[in-house]
């Protein structure tokens, strides 16, 4: 059985799927393709998959409404790929559940590189068996992922579950925004960046979003976890 990691790039694009499988397979990832949702829907159930590289705007079911049936089954890590670079685009990929957003005028080296960030901020993250973090209303079990809230278990993304667990283990800690910039974009991004991730962390995990008891912004500066 093949220990590489798999990569499913979909996009009705022929030169960009294979320009991006020579690339990514020149730095040792299993590529597989698909030029649709439907295909690349049943690529995903087949299979193990380890990170997906998904168009935006394809023929039939675009991307968005993909991630979307996606992110009820899985937390995946997902690069969502667009020819529109406009912050709107961007917010409603990052809002539905990607991990990160690339414009298609990125080199392919750009993307691999992206694609390689978020794998190893994922391979980073071993935990050790057993152990729980406690807040009462929130509870995060390192060894499993899984992420309790008011007694509800809750699915976040690779992204929203690393960055409750950098807060949740530096309790009242002000983290910047160019610290989380840093962290978990590779210093590329902006503060919409930041501030629609928290802002869908908070809607899973916060009784009162709009009055947050855990996340807590720091006006001006950054955020910080309130662990009571």
């Amino acid at each position: 059985m093949s220990k590489l990691k798999t990569i499913l790039v979909v996009d009705d694009d022929p030169s960009i799927v294979e320009l991006l499988r020579d690339f990514l397979e020149n730095e040792n990832y299993q590529v597989i393709t698909a030029c649709n949702a439907i295909e690349a829907w049943t690529l995903f159930q087949q299979g193990s998959i380890h990170c997906i590289v998904l168009d935006i705007m394809m023929p039939g079911q675009n991307g968005l409404e993909l991630c979307r049936r996606i992110r009820k089954e899985s937390d995946v890590p997902i690069l969502f790929l667009s020819a529109r670079s406009d912050d709107v685009d961007k917010i409603r990929g990052l809002t539905i559940g990607g991990d990160d957003y690339i414009v298609k005028t990125a080199s392919p080296g750009e993307i691999v590189a992206r694609v390689k960030a978020v794998l190893r901020r994922s391979d980073s993250r071993q935990q050790t068996v057993g152990a729980i973090l406690d807040y009462g209303g929130i509870k995060i079990n390192l060894s499993t992922r899984e992420v309790v809230a008011a007694g509800e278990i809750v699915m976040l993304t690779p992204k929203e579950y690393e960055l409750l667990r950098l807060f949740a283990e530096h309790p009242r800690h002000v983290f910047s925004y160019e610290q989380l910039l840093e962290k978990f974009w590779d210093g590329v991004g902006d503060r919409h960046t930041i501030r629609v991730h928290l802002s869908r962390l908070r809607e899973k995990i916060e009784s009162d979003p709009v009055h947050p008891q855990y996340l807590v912004n720091v006006w001006g500066v950054g955020y910080r976890f309130e662990g009571g």
